[in-house]
């Protein structure tokens, strides 16, 4: 997979913290998310609920994923789809293009799939002169801007009314400069309109999978997910293997924990179940249906118990919305696909730890995003394990490879350094050896620039404080 500059996280973060009309733009957006999401959970006995309901869903299809993944590849079989797996990014791309090519396509129109952009489908068409045009107003925009985007909900939202509307005015013919809201949504759909029946096919993500029955569950508000996957000849769905529910009597509770936790709605405008192509007898819909099953590190997450409750995730970003590192420097700081919290533990299992290092230690470890996520993720829990194992070399005896890129932050230098100072602390004569040798030492302790960027220097004491005691009571007597 074609990345940015990972490593750059603190340049990056730096810069997005200087704009402070940025800030602002994240600040007055995140406040309106977090409290359309407390409206629609007035009950906390409710919410408790819920949420145990959903972990235990979430978990119980993890426990059985090997088995309901070819569960779900017989039934959807059986409901006339091609299932399609892909271990890595470009398989699936690989996939994807060549099924476009054997249709012949030319034009393929996009509903939202974040998978879609953890792979990066757009480029690799393009790479291939095959159009890739979104249709999601969010990702419009960021396409239009050649941007990507900043949350997983609402990928355009480091964007003002203002700036949207200067992009329209200059990129889509005989377009008036207007910063009616509503004037601007009419545009947009007036020039995406058409495309639907256009394009010869129509890709899109998956909410959920149920494997009892072969069924693809999408959830929109804006109509688009159902154009791009019925007015196409060809569906392409593509997802990661983790979406599997196990049957549909879980789907309610999912959704409903979903969609409240995303954008504070009871319910989205279009929930669309996809079964399969259409049948004889049925006037419209896709003639085929193509679904591909992304792993692209989501098994590394699987094989470890506690870093397997990573893909406990429904992708609601309510853990972004509640992030006060997220709210200050933005989506895009981050440099990955999924920016935030669950951004900073499902990545390092995408692109491998070394590659994302930085992204663990982004984060107050308030416990915010945990305390909100719908399904129980322990994200405060898992960050730490990364820091763990970004500083543990793997393949010791006592600490097994778990994850690419383990140990990418390991110094032995600093391992030395904290053996030498256990050793210090539970040995009391070098302790009090040491402690009498401090203040003679005091200026020879180098200084600590990262830790003094923004701190003061601790300065060591000429005497110590038992030395000085001693010294008052031999004066007083």
């Amino acid at each position: 997979m074609k990345t940015e500059i990972l490593h750059n996280f603190t340049s990056r973060s730096r810069a997005a913290t200087a704009d402070e009309a940025q800030r602002g733009k994240f600040r007055s957006a995140m406040d309106f998310l977090i409290a359309k999401r407390a409206a629609q959970f007035p009950d906390p006995t409710e919410w408790a609920e819920l949420r145990e309901s959903g972990q235990q869903i979430r978990q119980r299809a993890l426990a059985y994923l090997p088995k309901l993944l070819v569960q779900f590849e017989q039934k959807a079989q059986q409901n006339g789809m091609t299932v399609h797996w892909a271990e890595t990014p470009l398989e699936a791309n690989q996939i994807i293009h060549g099924i476009l090519q054997r249709q012949q396509v030319r034009t393929l129109i996009k509903g939202k799939s974040m998978v879609s952009e953890e792979i990066e489908l757009n480029q690799y068409l393009q790479a291939h002169s095959i159009q890739a045009l979104e249709s999601d107003m969010g990702e419009f925009i960021v396409q239009m801007a050649d941007e990507k985007p900043s949350h997983i909900i609402m990928p355009a939202i480091h964007k003002s009314k203002q700036e949207i509307a200067a992009l329209f005015a200059a990129e889509i013919d005989d377009t008036p400069y207007t910063e009616d809201v509503d004037e601007l949504i009419q545009i947009g759909r007036q020039a995406l309109r058409q495309q639907f029946f256009n394009a010869d096919a129509g890709l899109s993500g998956v909410n959920f999978a149920i494997a009892e029955t072969g069924t693809l569950c999408l959830v929109e508000n804006e109509g688009n997910g159902r154009l791009s996957t019925s007015c196409p000849r060809v569906h392409i769905a593509i997802t990661g293997i983790e979406k599997m529910l196990e049957n549909l009597a879980d789907l309610p509770t999912l959704l409903t924990l979903l969609t409240r936790s995303a954008t504070g709605q009871p319910i989205t405008t279009y929930v669309n179940l996809i079964s399969g192509p259409r049948r004889a007898d049925e006037q419209d819909g896709p003639e085929e249906v193509h679904i591909v099953l992304l792993d692209n590190g989501r098994s590394q997450a699987y094989a470890d118990v506690q870093l397997r409750q990573t893909l406990q995730c429904i992708r609601c970003g309510a853990c972004m919305n509640h992030c006060p590192v997220y709210t200050r420097i933005g989506g895009h700081a981050y440099g990955t696909t999924y920016p935030g919290p669950i951004g900073s533990i499902i990545s390092p299992h995408l692109l491998g730890l070394a590659e994302t290092r930085d992204l663990p230690s982004a984060s107050t470890l308030c416990g915010a995003c945990g305390d909100v996520c719908p399904v129980k993720i322990p994200i405060p829990e898992l960050l730490l394990r990364l820091r763990v194992e970004n500083v543990t070399r793997a393949g010791t005896k006592d600490h097994p490879a778990v994850m690419r890129g383990q140990g990418a932050k390991y110094r032995l230098s600093e391992k030395l350094a904290w053996q030498a100072w256990s050793l210090l602390n539970t040995t009391p004569a070098l302790y009090l050896a040491s402690r009498r040798s401090a203040a003679g030492l005091r200026h020879l302790i180098p200084s600590v620039k990262a830790w003094t960027q923004a701190r003061v220097m601790p300065k060591i004491a000429p005497q110590s404080l038992h030395e000085l005691i001693k010294a008052h009571q031999e004066q007083k007597s």
